[in-house]
């Protein structure tokens, strides 16, 4: 994408109707613009080469893409954060059709400065990534959906907004609550080819052979390398995936029993037992933050 206007993804998008890529701004202060960025993911191949002109932290909140860094890449979805660092060329590539969307960072750099440990950056002159990707725990998933919630629904200030989106930052960028991707590169691509099965059906209520036939690996297997890439058992990972896709559509659904159903829980308890373990309070009490003040 050109002119730090790159692609990011969302599922049930009307693709015919909206543009390749849409961007609204929701903040921009002196230090940090925060956009809502959205991709039809009409092109499914591998886009050219394009860069940013400054450095932007991806939350992806609803379908998922692929980046292509060189000889790594990285799956794009709701249980990671994504550095895009200035002037670094890139590919993107749509295996799972849908479309996509994200929150979109851009911290002030000397902000930046303070929030990004040394073994996350590169060295030099400038806050340089060594990563392109970092899995993040369920409470900056949740941080992630206040944050762009309040500013679309235009309930939070702008010091509110400041604040929440620089603990989002912190928390991404935490030793104790982001983890960088470990395993070889042959691993790394199994849990990506994995990753890719989960996003194809989200709500689907997969059984682990499933998963297995999907990829090619026998169940045992797939569930160790996964643990040791991750640091998290699949079906963890999964039902992160489908609780972030609540984080999203909480404030669209009046009947959480209709939601719960839909992202593939069994009852209304079991998934509202399963959004309070990872975000510390029901659903219902998450959308009246979302919605109201």
């Amino acid at each position: 994408m050109k002119h730090g206007f790159f692609r990011v993804v969302a599922t049930e998008v009307d693709n015919e109707a909206m543009p390749e890529i849409v961007a609204r701004d929701l903040l921009k202060t002196p230090f940090v613009a925060i956009r809502d960025v959205r991709c039809a993911g009409r092109c499914r191949p591998r886009s050219d080469e394009e860069a940013t002109n400054a450095t932007h932290i991806v939350f992806p909140y609803r379908g998922v893409y692929v980046r292509h860094l060189g000889g790594d890449d990285a799956v794009a979805e709701s249980n990671q954060v994504l550095f895009f660092n200035a002037h670094e060329s890139y590919r993107v590539s749509h295996p799972v059709p849908g479309g996509d969307a994200s929150l979109d960072l851009v911290v002030d750099e000397h902000m930046l400065d303070e929030l990004a440990p040394r073994s996350l950056r590169r060295s030099g002159e400038h806050v340089t990534f060594n990563q392109q990707r970092l899995r993040i725990d369920a409470r900056a998933q949740a941080l992630a959906a206040l944050v762009r919630h309040g500013l679309q629904n235009q309930i939070a200030e702008t010091l509110e907004a400041e604040s929440l989106a620089l603990t989002l930052v912190r928390r991404a960028l935490g030793p104790r609550t982001a983890r960088a991707p470990s395993g070889s590169v042959a691993r790394q691509r199994l849990v990506n080819r994995t990753k890719l099965v989960l996003a194809s059906n989200f709500a689907r209520r997969w059984t682990l052979t499933d998963i297995a036939a999907e990829v090619g690996q026998s169940p045992v297997y797939l569930t160790q390398i996964f643990q040791q890439v991750e640091g998290l058992p699949l079906y963890r990972y999964h039902l992160r995936l489908r609780l972030a896709r609540a984080l999203d559509l909480l404030p669209e659904y009046d009947d959480l029993t209709e939601l719960s159903l839909d992202l593939g829980f069994y009852s209304h308890s079991h998934f509202t037992t399963a959004f309070k373990l990872a975000y510390g309070r029901p659903p219902s009490a998450f959308r009246l933050a979302a919605l109201h003040r």
